[in-house]
């Protein structure tokens, strides 16, 4: 396997349990200070910088916490060089069930996530 394939599956790992653990410690390392979320809410764009996002990970309960499945799972990886690669993962903390978009980026300090596109579905 590329080293840097298993590399990004590492920071996306990192992501993974960073969200179900509810640890913004975790997820604050894995992603660029400057970095983004966008996602859509009733057709608006809405973004959001990664330390307000950081915030509210710490102020909500953890998934696994509340003893709420986990599920996740990377679909695809498509690197178009060696220093930039797009995530697209499943993942779940419900009732909410997403798809995020991840863009990656090999940085002087490792790789990062530098941009992260979501949408989800809300199920009982």
């Amino acid at each position: 396997m590329n080293p840097d394939r298993s590399t990004v599956e590492a920071v996306v790992q990192n992501y993974f349990d960073g969200l179900y653990e509810g640890d913004a410690d975790k997820l604050g390392a894995i992603f660029d200070p400057s970095a983004d979320l966008r996602w859509l809410e009733k057709g608006e764009l809405q973004v959001l910088s990664v330390p307000d996002w950081l915030d509210r990970v710490r102020k909500r309960p953890s998934a696994k916490a509340e003893g709420k499945p986990r599920e996740d799972f990377i679909v695809t990886i498509d690197r178009s060089d060696d220093q930039t690669a797009f995530v697209k993962v499943r993942c779940q903390l419900p009732p909410r069930y997403f798809t995020d978009y991840l863009v990656a980026m090999k940085l002087r300090d490792g790789w990062k996530i530098v941009s992260k596109s979501y949408r989800y579905d809300l199920r009982e």
